[in-house]
């Protein structure tokens, strides 16, 4: 499974360095997005939602401890020239994975990132939990998209089901949704159908194909691929794992 990567430095030689001369794809890594300030940096991390960040700690705007703490289950990676121990202190207490001093050579980023990936592949396949949904949205329009997805997820509905549900545009729709719940309104929905699934499973006598229909998949198959998709592995095998 390809995990994501966002990179945060702010100077451009050394960021173009760290993007574009370190082997990420050799790790099964990919860099969605750079940034060279914090609030550059946090805005990508709210866009992207990405599995790793590679940051500095002297930031322009915000500092790199600050740009990350808001950010639950974010594997971050600190690459800095400050060895201040109230830096150090900081990270540890926040959950930062590793305090790389510059200038770093290959191995050790490497090295680092080994054992992250490694973390991120274990907690996939003990996994139990489901995909966690913003649900305090504070637009009213939004809570009632929100609660309409609840009503009928098991449906064959949309964007365009509901929007029409609520009399908006879904082209209102998919921009509001977007902005409020901080995922495309598909994201969602898939991510919904997938968590109420998952509660599904826990009773042995609901075959996979049953609880694909009772959610609203069009078939097993594409459950199958959406579920992979965002849990990392086939429904089955989760099941196995339960």
């Amino acid at each position: 499974m390809k995990h994501t990567v966002v990179l945060v430095e702010d100077e451009e030689i050394e960021l173009k360095e760290l993007e574009q001369a370190f082997d990420w794809a050799g790790l099964g890594l990919e860099v969605v997005g750079t940034a060279r300030d914090g609030i550059e940096g946090r805005r990508l991390i709210e866009q992207l939602s990405p599995d790793i960040v590679v940051t500095d700690i002297q930031l322009p705007g915000q500092n790199g401890l600050d740009m990350v703490k808001p950010f639950e289950n974010l594997r971050v990676l600190i690459v800095s020239g400050f060895s201040d121990y109230r830096y150090m202190k900081e990270a540890i207490l926040i959950g930062v994975e590793d305090y790389l001093l510059k200038p770093v050579d290959d191995k050790e980023l490497e090295d680092a990132l080994r054992k992250i990936i490694a973390d991120l592949a274990d907690r996939h396949v003990r996994q139990i939990e489901a995909i966690p949904l913003k649900k305090d949205v504070s637009s009213y329009l939004i809570r009632e998209a929100i609660a309409f997805i609840d009503k009928n997820y098991g449906a064959q509905i949309g964007l365009h089901e509901t929007a029409t549900a609520l009399g908006i545009s879904e082209v209102h729709l998919s921009r509001a949704f977007k902005e409020s719940a901080g995922i495309n309104f598909l994201a969602y929905l898939n991510s919904y159908r997938i968590n109420m699934s998952i509660s599904l499973m826990a009773d042995p006598n609901n075959r996979i194909t049953d609880i694909a229909s009772a959610c609203g998949f069009v078939s097993q198959g594409y459950y199958t691929k959406i579920f992979k998709r965002y849990i990392g592995m086939t429904p089955t095998k989760y099941r196995e794992n339960l």
